[in-house]
């Protein structure tokens, strides 16, 4: 027997199930498993995941033994469509061609409707209908999809056509076209397709067929395609299915109609019927975002029996999927059929809402939610929100696509958005348009908030910007958009590219300036998630924190202890910063001594604030790390250097002159880290005793304080030897003087290949590790972090690497480092010292989820991230737990 590469789904039996979505595609296996639960599906066959493989194999072409098979299907598919012909010229039956992959990807790749319209058929279609307003309508349509999707015309050019044809009757909407308009719109659209391809429009419906599942294949690796990937880390997956269908119409007349809709509200979560539609029209114009649809609940009233259908469908699929979905459904002179069922994108608001109340509901388990959530949906949650106190008025209001506010910089295109985004990298970007297409992803990943004309809650802008936790508003039909004149009209008032706007994603105002914006807070449904998750976890999450206020809004998010201070945050204050310079400017000890001397109150002041702020739990103090020169005015900067020089009474050659001298090549490898306190072991002392001061008087309080002192850049274990034993000296110092014990901990920074290598050595030595990856990184691959830009592209777009290693750990070469790192270290600390060597992370990497993954894989003790990503981190740890758990149980 043949291998089967095309499954047959229709009536009340299906080839597949849900549960092969690896081979299926999600579209193709859930319209297998409707099948089988006695949901109203038009017939039809889905091409596997692995025909894509083999068609690129084989140098795009489809193999061989597929091609009798799909031949086969579509036979059967006849059968179960009443008998109807692919083809026949009297009553033909015409299809849909739809790509699906294993991962929802929405708009990503082709479809193409109505497939098998021939100049024959059309007049057959049009007589067994009645209908020949519906028949040419059709007909255009197909000529456009087609010419576009399979044969690479550009579509623009099928809509210059219609808009100028509209211009000549003097109608605004297309069902406002006459039959001899769609007609006379048929041969113009055949004619711009004659120009394009060089032949005419193919009249053989298998022809027709055939190209344009070749067409749904190469969309496959299409720009768009490959960008959503890369933008969602989609990596692993064989290629898309395709699935062809029985064509049901929703554009026959008032009778029929087509819509896209939520089980639950994908913005907020909320328990209710959420989406859009239209009557006389096919499922490209609502998605599409041309015309502006009416609300689900409207259905009601013009079609009450459909609507009741719709519900109770809608009640059936959510418990058989135990989850929130998203449909496609057409209305066929009065009759229902269901298009599609797939698992809702939503906002991360709505995902902690749904999994929460699926739990409450007793659909799911509390484990089940909170491995349901994506950890990073919830930066959603940790948007920021409009100011309420704000004084900016709304000028109008639009369709709230997905929450949250956002200000910024108006452009009016994708491509405008990537070229401002290259000169102004920290310049926030608001992105308007009539509506998007999947041609903009790369604009849409860029922008802050996204603003559109026209479209509803199904659009592509507000599917891809809710996908992304961007908030968005569309449909805002007082958006009158200017792009040659580079302007946007809102109610009367002009906005030019380039001028700040502000959307409210949660209310759908618009308003015209930049808004203030509040910090989030943490309760409700999310603070429920968060219980259950700290249940199941085994890392501890700790926040990189160099102030107070940051510590107490990452023990807020549920933070249990600084990873990371970077002590050299708080020399930049312009009470501090004076001494910081008077001290690099000294050529003395004693002028070193004296200038360190002014920065010390400040030094101990801050981390009397970050103790008690933690209070109960650890903080990691790392040592001063960076460069010298970095706190010195460079030679470029003479007005800076000025002011310097009177600040601190010398003058600006002197300055100069020690720019000179500590200027370094490459400074990221140069006088830094450990280097620093052992050519000038004041630095250290200084640092060391406003530690451990600090510490003694938040204990005097009554609080408890953990501090860990971290010398960082560790590459040789005798620079920990002598660092540490100095730190000792220094702390016994402070507590004789003080009469008071403080316990605390001296270990290091592994940031260095060699330090990992040699790790059971500093273990000897080192009462804890912290990987900072970032430099591990760095110094792995030999990438300058802050100097990636130019090829780090083109390493991502030929998958030279999945992924950006300083975004996410690289698990085959630094993750082997780590790993050696962790088993040395741990070995030797247990060997010497019959204790347990603590290990964490404090790298940017710690608030990614695939990272949390590794770092539980490998055992390690806990990760630190930035405030905002606890939450993040916390899920992900949990989900690490469950994953172990689940597959321990296979």
């Amino acid at each position: 027997m043949s291998h089967k590469y095309v499954y047959s789904f229709g009536g009340k039996s299906a080839d597949g199930n849900s549960k092969m979505k690896e081979l299926l595609g999600g579209k193709g296996a859930n319209l297998a498993e409707m099948c089988s639960i006695g949901i109203p599906v038009p017939p039809g066959f889905t091409i596997t995941t692995e025909v894509c493989a083999a068609y690129y194999e084989q140098g795009k072409k489809i193999p061989e033994a597929a091609v009798p098979q799909i031949q086969d299907a579509l036979a059967k598919m006849e059968t179960a469509f009443g008998g109807k012909k692919f083809g026949d010229p009297a009553d033909p039956l015409l299809v849909s061609v739809r790509s699906g992959a294993a991962l929802s990807m929405p708009g990503m790749m082709n479809t193409i409707l109505n497939l098998g319209l021939t100049d024959a058929s059309v007049e057959g279609l049009a007589k067994k209908t009645g209908n020949p307003r519906f028949a040419y309508d059709s007909y255009r349509r197909v000529i456009d999809m087609f010419g576009s999707t399979a044969m690479g015309v550009e579509h623009e050019d099928f809509e210059h056509e219609i808009s100028a044809l509209k211009a000549e009757k003097k109608v605004k909407l297309d069902t406002e076209l006459s039959v001899d308009d769609l007609k006379e719109l048929v041969k113009r659209y055949k004619a711009v397709y004659k120009k394009h391809v060089g032949e005419d429009f193919p009249q053989d419906p298998r022809k027709q067929l055939m190209l344009a599942i070749n067409a749904v294949f190469n969309s496959w690796n299409g720009k768009k395609a490959i960008e959503y990937r890369r933008i969602e880390r989609i990596t692993g997956l064989a290629g898309t299915a395709v699935n062809v269908q029985a064509m049901v119409f929703g554009n026959m007349g008032d009778s029929s109609g087509t819509g896209v809709a939520f089980t639950r509200d994908p913005n907020t979560g909320e328990n209710v019927f959420y989406g859009d539609y239209l009557i006389n029209a096919q499922g490209e114009d609502v998605v599409a975002g041309i015309r502006t649809p009416e609300p689900i609940a409207k259905l009601d009233q013009q079609m009450p029996k459909v609507y009741a259908q719709l519900c109770e469908i809608r009640q059936t699929l959510e418990k058989h999927y135990k989850e929130m979905q998203d449909i496609e459904f057409t209305v066929q002179d009065g009759v229902l059929y269901m298009l599609q069922t797939r698992s809702g994108k939503r906002t991360g608001t709505a995902a902690v809402r749904i999994a929460v109340e699926l739990a409450k509901e007793k659909l799911i388990d509390e484990l089940a939610a909170v491995k349901r959530v994506p950890p990073d949906s919830l930066n959603h949650l940790l948007q920021p929100q409009l100011d309420p106190k704000s004084k900016v008025k709304p000028v109008a209001q639009g369709i709230a696509a997905s929450p949250g506010g956002a200000s910024g910089k108006v452009v009016l295109s994708a491509e405008a958005a990537v070229e401002h985004a290259a000169k102004h990298p920290n310049d926030p970007i608001m992105l308007v348009r009539k509506e998007t297409s999947p041609e903009d992803v790369a604009g849409m990943h860029l922008a802050k908030g996204i603003l559109t004309s026209t479209g509803g809650k199904a659009s592509h802008a507000a599917v891809v910007a809710r996908g992304w936790g961007k908030p968005c508003v569309v449909g805002c039909e007082a958006v009158k958009i200017d792009e040659a004149a580079g302007t946007v009209t809102i109610a009367g008032h002009t906005v030019k590219a380039g001028d700040f706007l502000t959307i409210n994603g949660t209310t759908g105002d618009v308003m015209i300036g930049k808004v203030e914006t509040i910090a989030p807070t943490m309760t409700g449904d999310f603070a429920t998630l968060m219980v259950w998750a700290d249940k199941a976890r085994k890392l501890k999450i700790r926040t990189n924190a160099d102030t107070p206020a940051d510590a107490l809004k990452a023990r807020d998010f549920g933070a249990e202890g600084i990873g990371l201070c970077r002590t050299e945050h708080m020399f930049f204050g312009d009470d501090r910063i004076a001494a910081v310079r008077e001290m690099i400017l000294s050529t003395t000890e004693e002028g070193r001594k004296k200038a360190l001397a002014k920065i010390e109150p400040f030094q101990k002041a801050d981390f009397v604030g970050i103790f008690e702020a933690m209070a109960g739990y650890p903080v990691t103090i790392r040592l001063l790390d960076p460069p010298l020169h970095e706190f010195l005015p460079q030679k470029d900067n003479l007005a800076g250097a000025q002011a310097v020089a009177k600040q601190i009474g010398t003058t600006v050659e002197k300055i100069f002159e020690r720019v000179e001298e500590l200027h370094e090549m490459n400074p990221m490898m140069g006088f830094r880290g450990c280097r620093l306190p052992l050519v000038f072991p004041e630095i250290g002392d200084m640092q060391v005793r406003a530690i451990i001061e600090a510490a003694i008087e938040v204990k005097k309080k009554g609080k408890e304080v953990l501090p860990e002192i971290m010398i960082p850049l560790v590459g040789v274990v005798e620079e920990l030897i002598i660092l540490k034993k100095r730190a000792i000296q220094v702390a016994e110092e402070c507590m004789t003087k003080a009469g008071v014990k403080v316990a605390y901990q001296i270990g290091t920074m592994i940031e260095l290949p060699r330090a990992a290598l040699t790790a059971g050595k500093i273990a000897e030595e080192a009462e804890f590790f912290s990987f900072g990856t970032n430099d591990l990184t760095q110094m792995t691959f030999g990438f300058s972090r802050d100097d990636i830009k130019g090829f780090m592209p083109t390493y991502l777009k030929d998958k030279i690497l999945p992924v950006d290693p300083f975004q996410s750990i690289d698990v085959d070469g630094v993750g082997q480092l780590i790993d050696l790192g962790i088993k040395r270290g741990r070995e030797s600390r247990k060997a010497k010292h019959d204790q347990h060597l603590k290990v964490g992370i404090c790298g940017e990497h710690g608030g990614d989820p695939d990272s949390v993954h590794f770092c539980h894989k490998v055992g390690m003790d806990y990760v630190s991230c930035s405030p905002f990503r606890v939450p993040i981190a916390r899920l992900a740890a949990a989900q690490a737990a469950l994953g172990e758990k689940s597959e321990g149980n296979k």
